[in-house]
């Protein structure tokens, strides 16, 4: 079954979002997707990586996986084009289950839990704005998303501190007004929500021990990425200055670049985003990877319905999951607009998704629709039946 062609399509009203379709000769049709940076991603996509795949063999993901990362590292892989791999990897195994006639989960040895824990990161969407109601009233968001079965949500109060000083310090004043919102949630919703706190990589380290030393005290569940996550020293320091476990980080891509922070227990929880880390199969290799050293993970995940099945199909099968990242604004407002496959929690746990393959896609009038925004590679491609680049200068033409 060969690869012959590549789609992209970007749509104007979720420009985070660039949604893939890889077609083959036998009419198999499969679906992946990544997220933010998308026209980085789109060019090195059909730059870089369609030449590639093209008329491979679709089904050997393994093969092209490892052409892949080959070409890639040689100029830096934590980028674009390791992005735009995982968007075509998540569609290879979305082909390879249709083709089997069963989901992807079962490829990889079927679930471990029928229903997986998550909880909402409050961003908004339409007419869900979360993002906002947590700045205006977080007690109100908070007992919202109780109402809708969230039993953990994860907000960032002290992100909007960290201009003024580019995050190199942040007072007592700020520290206080940044858990405002925590104590407001704790006073209308008592022990029913759990809160994690989000950093977004904003903070140096004599300021990220000041927020953990405060938030410590309010008993949040976690903290993600109160630093960056190449400072791993630093990391490490905070982490061994609180009880709060660190979560870290969908920043850094495929198990090579997570080794340091979980062997120098910079990490509690390893965060991964499929979407972008290199794709389903190196999720699950990140996972069991961070289950060696008693580890357990997260599976970031903020974009649309073929995103969200991927995350949800392979979480599924990892014994070592703490939660999948999830966003109701997402889940109820916005994929309802782009396809069939809508999630609702149950008991506040996420359903995993029917059918076979992903068991999501973009509705082909979306395609239709927004014809004019597709970008498509065919041919022959360039590399085929190579698995590895051996000399680069011996054929310029896949350099």
């Amino acid at each position: 079954m060969k690869i012959q062609s590549i789609e992209t399509i970007r749509l104007e009203a979720h420009p985070r979002l660039l949604n893939v379709r890889v077609l083959t000769d036998s009419g198999i049709v499969g679906y992946g997707e990544t997220y933010d940076k998308v026209l980085g991603s789109e060019g090195a996509l059909h730059g870089s990586i369609a030449p590639l795949v093209l008329g491979q063999n679709a089904l050997n993901i393994n093969a092209l996986q490892s052409l892949l990362f080959d070409n890639i590292r040689y100029h830096g892989y934590q980028g674009a084009e390791w992005r735009a791999w995982s968007a075509v990897e998540i569609a290879l195994w979305d082909i390879l289950a249709k083709a089997q006639g069963c989901s992807v989960r079962t490829l990889f040895g079927g679930e471990v839990q029928t229903t997986l824990p998550c909880y909402n990161t409050c961003i908004g969407w339409g007419d869900c704005q979360d993002y906002q109601l947590c700045q205006n009233d977080s007690a109100a968001l908070a007992l919202s998303l109780l109402e809708d079965g969230y039993g953990m949500m994860k907000i960032w109060p002290f992100d909007k501190f960290s201009e003024a000083s580019l995050g190199q310090q942040i007072s007592r004043k700020h520290v206080e007004a940044g858990l405002q919102p925590l104590r407001q949630i704790r006073e209308a919703c008592g022990d029913k929500m759990a809160i994690g706190i989000e950093g977004h990589s904003r903070w140096s380290l004599p300021a990220a021990m000041r927020i953990a030393a405060a938030c410590a005290e309010e008993d949040v569940e976690f903290f993600e990425d109160l630093l960056p996550a190449h400072d791993v020293a630093s990391l490490a320091a905070v982490n061994a200055s609180t009880r709060v476990p660190l979560v870290g980080s969908e920043t850094v891509f495929t198990r090579y670049a997570l080794r340091e922070l979980i062997e120098r227990r910079a990490v509690d929880i390893v965060m991964i985003d499929p979407m972008w880390c290199g794709g389903l199969s190196e999720t699950r290799a990140c996972a069991q990877f961070a289950a060696t050293y008693g580890l357990p993970v997260i599976l970031h995940n903020l974009g649309g319905p073929v995103a969200h099945a991927a995350v949800c199909q392979i979480a599924a099968t990892i014994p070592n999951l703490w939660a999948i990242e999830t966003s109701r604004a997402l889940t109820q407002y916005a994929y309802p607009t782009l396809g069939g496959y809508q999630p609702k929690l149950v008991e506040g746990r996420m359903p995993l998704p029917s059918g076979d393959g992903l068991g999501a896609m973009l509705w082909p009038a979306v395609w239709e629709a927004h014809a004019q925004q597709v970008v498509t590679s065919s041919g022959a491609g360039s590399a085929v039946g190579r698995v590895s680049m051996g000399d680069h200068w011996e054929r310029p033409e896949i350099r």
